[in-house]
């Protein structure tokens, strides 16, 4: 027979409150007891209702995430000319500030918002982004597809073996060669050894989610032989977002890029090269290329909340307009894990540029303080 409408009402209405988690168990209970009372459920029915909620809980979820880099440190930064720059001194910089909430609906759907919050010295004040949002299709873990803005494929994989972009951001990242997230179609999946992940995107990154006449490419191809060794390639093509129409690019950017990380819970040693041309040369008549590499490791001192690590990179960005700037970066430091989700790290840097562009450009810097990052 036929349930009733009432009977339906009240089957899907137990089912929705005893998985959304709005009543407690207890009162639950009583509810239940009472429809049962009152004939309009049966001990079968109230099986299914719990059956059916215990479904949704397993499979239905909410996670609030954030993410804070905070700094107290003295910088002394000068020109080529022996100027001090504006910059030097000593503060408190807040530099990022992520905050995100990922709903998992079931095995398949999920969605996810991420906003970014930083200080920009041009405008003086802090201006909120949305860095990631987008809706999640999981057919299996090695055919997962992201649709809006979502992570790039290198940048964030280079930030999650590297672990301390708390102080510094990683190779390409610093050097404003390439994006951590932006709009557009993502493709990713692993299947435990080989993992990769391709996207076509806006090219604009995602503080700017505007179209243009195409979409760029970028992928990326990692492999762990064995547990703690990563091999990685990736590379990016296209026009950065600015081929648009009345003003077409002139030039397309291109990107290559390769990693190899070795880590224990002893330690951990890391290397990274990229290569690239016309970078933010897509609108110009002038054509330009540059390269570089990161060397990075870090040791345990005693146990894994105290380690040793360290960072240098060289690089030259402008091989064909400016031949012999050259620039060499190090950074040295001891971090402490005070209790998860708290690092905090006393850091040296110091960063060389050997003939800048102008007099008014930066030579040589040094920074000394502590570095914190906070997460939950």
């Amino acid at each position: 027979m036929a349930k009733s409408p009432r009977k339906w009402l009240a089957l899907i209405g137990s089912a929705a409150l005893t998985a959304s988690g709005l009543f407690a168990q207890d009162n639950s209970k009583a509810l239940l007891d009472l429809l049962i009372q009152k004939g309009i459920l049966s001990p079968d029915d109230v099986k299914q209702v719990q059956a059916e909620a215990k479904k949704a809980a397993a499979t239905s979820s909410t996670t609030v995430s954030g993410k804070l880099y905070v700094d107290v440190t003295n910088l002394d930064a000068e020109t080529a000319s022996g100027a001090k720059l504006s910059s030097s001194g000593t503060g408190l910089d807040v530099k990022r500030f992520y905050f995100g909430v990922t709903h998992v609906f079931d095995s398949m759907w999920s969605a996810n918002i991420n906003t970014d919050s930083a200080f920009s010295s041009a405008t003086g004040a802090t201006s909120v982004f949305i860095k990631t949002a987008y809706v999640q299709a999981k057919f299996s873990p090695e055919a997962i597809v992201q649709l809006g803005s979502a992570n790039e494929p290198w940048i964030p994989f280079d930030e999650d073996l590297y672990t301390y972009r708390y102080v510094e951001n990683t190779l390409i990242d610093r050097l404003h060669f390439g994006n951590s997230a932006d709009w557009g179609v993502h493709f990713l999946g692993t299947n435990g050894m080989v993992s990769y992940n391709f996207a076509a995107v806006n090219g604009g990154g995602y503080k700017n989610p505007t179209r243009s006449k195409g979409m760029d490419f970028e992928g990326r191809v990692s492999i762990e032989p064995t547990k703690g060794l990563t091999f990685a390639v990736g590379g990016y093509t296209g026009k950065l977002g600015k081929d648009v129409e009345g003003t077409p690019a002139l030039r397309t950017a291109s990107r290559y890029d390769a990693l190899v990380n070795y880590a224990t819970k002893e330690f951990e040693f890391g290397a990274e090269w990229f290569s690239e041309s016309d970078w933010g040369f897509t609108g110009s008549t002038s054509s330009d290329s540059g390269d570089g590499y990161a060397l990075f490791g870090k040791v345990a001192l005693g146990d894994a909340n105290n380690w040793l690590f360290g960072r240098w990179d060289n690089d030259k960005t402008s091989k064909k307009l400016h031949p012999d700037l050259k620039e060499s970066y190090f950074n040295l430091g001891w971090e402490y894990v005070a209790i998860k989700g708290v690092n905090l790290a006393l850091v040296y840097k110091y960063d060389h540029i050997e003939n800048p562009t102008s007099a008014s450009a930066m030579e040589k810097s040094n920074e000394i303080g502590l570095w914190a990052q906070i997460a939950f």
